[in-house]
C-alpha cells in the first residue's frame, strides 16, 4: 500500500473544503484526501462544512461561529497573508487550528509596486529626486523598501508596532514622501490609518499606494483629498467594501486594480505550499513534493525590463472598463510570474 494512502487509513473518509480559486492545489489534495469538494469562497455555508474535517479559503470566507459551530472541522488553512475574515479568538477556543501564510506573497505585492513606481517614471515621475514612504515593514514592506532603494529613492520606513534605528515616525512621512505606500494588516490600530487627519497634514502632494487592506485608508478622506489636491495621485488595489468598490474613486485612481496585487503565480504556489505543509502537520501526514509555479508560455516576449513580466496598467484598465467584473477578474487570474524562466 502507497504509504500517503496507508497513513490516511488513519483519516477513514477524510473531507476537504475549499475556495474553487485557489489554483495548482487540486492534484496534491487529491493524494491527501478521500473528498474534496470545491466551492465558491464568498458562499461557502454551514451546511458545506457539516461533515468535513478541514477548510482550506481565500478572503472571501468568513471563518467563526456562524459557518463551524456544528462542523465537525478541526482545520482551517487561509491561502493569503491576511487573516481578518477568520475568528481566530473563536476558532482557538472550540479547538480549531488555524493557519494562514506570512510572507507567501511578498514578492508578489512588491512586484505591483514596483510596477507601479515604473508608470510614475513613464508619467513625467524623477524617481531618483523623490523619497518613498513605506508604512508597514515586515514580509511585503521589507521588499518594497528595497525596490524603492534599487531604483534609486530616498526610503522612509515606519512601522509602528516595530522599532528599529532606522525607522522614522509617521508625522516625518507625512512631510516628506513623495509616495506613500501601506503594508499593515488590518486590526483596531490600523483600521483608517489614513484618514482625514492624515491626508490635512500631507505636505507634499503625494501619491497613495493601498495594496494593504481596504480599511486602512479611509476612502471618502482619500477622495476629497484627491479633489482638494493633497494627494496627486492614488492607487488602490484593496478597497472597502470589496467587490461592492467604490467606483467614483476607482475613476479617479492612477491605478486601480481588483485586489490582485498579491497574485502571481509564485505568491499563489507558496500559499499552497504552506496551507498544504500546515495541513499535513495537523493530521500527521507525510508533506508532498513542492507545488511549482507554471511557466510563461514558450512564444513570451522577455528583454529583461520589469514591465514586461508585469504591468499594474493592464489590470487597471480592465477593472476601469468592467468594474462589475471585479470579482472574476480576481478569480480568473491569467498567469503572471515574478521571473522569467527558460
Amino acid at each position: 500500500m502507497h504509504f500517503t494512502k496507508y497513513i490516511l487509513s488513519l483519516h477513514t473518509n477524510m473531507k476537504v473544503v475549499v475556495d474553487d480559486k485557489i489554483p495548482y492545489i487540486r492534484e496534491t489534495l487529491a493524494t491527501l484526501a478521500d473528498e474534496v469538494v470545491y466551492l465558491k469562497g464568498s458562499e461557502i455555508g454551514p451546511e458545506d462544512v457539516m461533515d468535513a474535517d478541514a477548510l482550506i479559503v481565500r478572503t472571501r470566507t468568513r471563518c467563526g461561529k456562524q459557518l463551524l459551530q456544528d462542523s465537525k472541522v478541526q482545520f482551517v488553512g487561509t491561502a493569503t497573508i491576511g487573516y481578518d475574515h477568520l475568528d481566530t479568538k473563536w476558532l482557538e477556543q472550540h479547538g480549531i487550528e488555524w493557519t494562514n501564510c506570512p510572507g507567501c506573497n511578498s514578492g508578489s505585492v512588491a512586484q505591483y509596486v514596483e510596477s507601479v513606481l515604473l508608470l510614475l517614471q513613464q508619467d513625467g515621475c524623477s524617481l531618483q529626486q523623490m523619497t518613498l514612504g513605506v508604512i508597514g515593514c515586515g514580509h511585503v514592506g521589507s521588499k518594497v523598501r528595497r525596490v524603492g532603494e534599487r531604483l534609486g529613492m530616498r526610503v522612509l520606513v515606519n512601522d509602528p508596532p516595530l522599532s528599529h534605528a532606522d525607522f522614522v515616525s509617521l508625522d516625518v512621512i507625512e512631510r516628506q514622501a513623495d509616495v506613500i505606500t501601506f503594508h499593515v494588516p488590518l486590526d483596531e490600530t490600523t483600521h483608517y490609518l489614513a484618514d482625514a487627519a492624515f491626508f490635512n497634514r500631507l505636505e507634499k502632494q503625494p501619491v497613495i499606494i493601498n495594496s494593504s487592506r481596504g480599511g486602512v485608508v479611509c476612502e471618502q478622506a482619500l477622495l476629497q483629498a484627491l479633489d482638494e489636491g493633497k494627494v496627486s495621485r492614488a492607487v488602490i488595489d484593496t478597497w472597502e467594501h470589496e467587490p461592492a468598490i467604490s467606483r467614483t474613486l476607482l475613476y479617479k485612481t492612477f491605478i486601480g486594480t481588483p485586489h490582485i496585487a498579491g497574485y502571481s503565480a509564485d505568491g499563489k504556489v507558496n500559499a499552497d505550499n504552506m496551507v498544504v505543509a500546515a495541513f499535513c502537520r495537523h493530521f500527521s501526514l507525510p508533506v508532498p513534493a513542492f507545488i511549482k509555479a507554471p511557466k510563461l508560455p514558450a512564444d513570451f516576449k522577455y528583454t529583461g525590463h520589469p514591465l514586461e513580466l508585469y504591468n499594474a496598467m493592464d489590470d487597471s484598465q480592465k477593472l476601469k472598463t468592467h468594474p462589475e467584473l471585479f470579482e472574476e477578474l480576481r478569480g480568473d487570474y491569467p498567469l503572471r510570474r515574478e521571473k522569467f524562466e527558460t
